[in-house]
C-alpha cells in the first residue's frame, strides 16, 4: 500500500505538475498570440503612418509646384510693369525737355511781343524798356528784335519743325 500511495503521490504531483504547466503553456500561448496581435497592430500602424506620410509628401510637392509656377508669373509681371515703367519714364523726359524748350520760346515771344505793343515815342529801338529788363544785351538774339511797322504772325505748324 506504501507503495500505491506512494504511486498515487506520484501521480497525483505529476498531475498538478501537468496542471500548471498546462496553465503555464496556455499563458504563454496568450501571450504569444498577444504579441502577434500587438506586432500585426504595431505593423498596420506603421504602414498607415507610411501611407500618410508619402501622402503629405506628395501634397508638399504639388504645392512647391504651384508656388514656383505663381512666383514664375509674378516676376514675368514685375519684369513687364518694370520695362513699362522705364518706357514711361523715358517719355516724360522727353516730353519735359520739348515743354521747358516750348516754355522758353513763348517767354521769347512774349518779350517780343511786350516790345511791340509798348509805346516807341517816335524810336526805332526801345533798349531802355524791352533789352534792359532781362539783364543782358538782345541785338545778338534776332527774334528778339522789335521792328515796330511789321505784324509778328505765327502758326502752329511753326512747332512741327522741332
Amino acid at each position: 500500500m506504501a507503495s500505491s500511495s506512494g504511486n498515487s503521490n506520484s501521480t497525483s504531483s505529476s498531475q498538478l505538475l501537468n496542471s500548471g504547466s498546462e496553465e503555464e503553456l496556455h499563458q504563454m500561448n496568450m501571450m504569444d498570440q498577444r504579441k502577434r496581435k500587438r506586432k500585426e497592430s504595431n505593423r498596420e500602424s506603421a504602414r498607415r503612418s507610411r501611407m500618410r506620410k508619402q501622402q503629405h509628401l506628395d501634397d508638399l510637392m504639388s504645392q512647391m509646384t504651384q508656388l514656383s509656377k505663381d512666383n514664375n508669373q509674378i516676376l514675368t509681371s514685375i519684369n513687364f510693369t518694370t520695362h513699362h515703367y522705364l518706357t514711361i519714364e523715358a517719355e516724360n523726359s522727353v516730353l519735359r525737355a520739348q515743354m521747358m524748350e516750348l516754355s522758353q520760346r513763348l517767354d521769347s515771344l512774349n518779350q517780343i511781343l511786350s516790345c511791340l505793343n509798348a509805346p516807341s515815342n517816335g524810336l526805332v529801338y526801345e533798349t531802355d524798356q524791352c533789352f534792359e529788363a532781362s539783364g543782358d544785351h538782345r541785338f545778338n538774339n534776332p527774334f528778339n528784335l522789335p521792328y515796330l511797322g511789321q505784324a509778328v504772325m505765327a502758326s502752329p505748324d511753326i512747332f512741327e519743325y522741332y
